[in-house]
């Protein structure tokens, strides 16, 4: 059954690492966009190297 291995997204904190300045690797990056975690963001903050 898929619904059993939902993963859940601390968002809050999250975010507040984003604000704080890390980086998400690419795959992290992904699942956050998928996520729509971006949306909490101010859009100069949403540009990672």
């Amino acid at each position: 059954d898929p619904m059993k291995n939902q993963t859940y997204l601390n968002v809050p904190a999250i975010v507040d690492f984003l604000k704080k300045g890390a980086q998400p690797t690419g795959t992290v990056q992904n699942l956050l966009k998928k996520a729509e975690v971006f949306n909490e963001l101010p859009s100069n903050q949403t540009k990672f190297n």
